[in-house]
């Protein structure tokens, strides 16, 4: 015995054979502990960090698709094929993100009639229904578990073009 307790790889006085002492009941507990705790704030942050790339991805698609209809309308030869082909580069933008189409809308809206008149204004607004990730449909028809992203855009008809209906 020393004078700071017993000595090494021997027990403590008043120590019963067969039973652990204090020291070899704690062994292991703090990494249970630490892998519960990294647990419980891991998983929620990486839901976090996940939602927040498809939402970021919805941006990007809203973005790019009002860009890309607009400019599929205002270089149109006609009002009725500038809107089908906006709303196929809308089909376009959305699929590049990983969306379907289904999850996006598109309103086009003139300043002139017809809308391809020169100098006149055209507007796109596209919005995008981002699903919230990894919940079952069953929680979908619950509660409407989706975030709303919009964009909208605006462009010019040529002012030296033609006329176009």
């Amino acid at each position: 015995m020393t004078p700071d307790g017993p000595a090494p790889g021997q027990p403590p006085p008043g120590h019963q054979p067969g039973r652990p002492t204090p020291g070899e009941r704690e062994r292991g507990s703090a990494m249970v502990e630490f892998l519960g705790v990294a647990l419980i704030l891991l998983i929620p942050l990486v839901y976090l960090v996940v939602t927040l790339g498809r939402v970021q991805a919805g941006a990007f698609a809203a973005e790019g698709a009002a860009r890309e209809a607009v400019r599929a309308m205002v270089t149109a030869e006609s009002s009725s094929a500038g809107a089908v082909r906006a709303e196929t580069a809308v089909g376009i933008a959305l699929s590049d993100q990983g969306f379907a189409r289904a999850d996006g809308s598109l309103s086009l809206e003139c300043s002139a009639s017809p809308c391809l008149t020169p100098g006149a204004a055209v507007g796109a607004v596209v919005r995008v229904e981002v699903p919230l990730p990894l919940l079952p449909d069953v929680a979908r028809g619950w509660a409407p578990w989706t975030v709303p992203v919009e964009a909208a855009r605006t462009g010019t008809v040529d002012r030296y073009a033609q006329e176009r209906s």
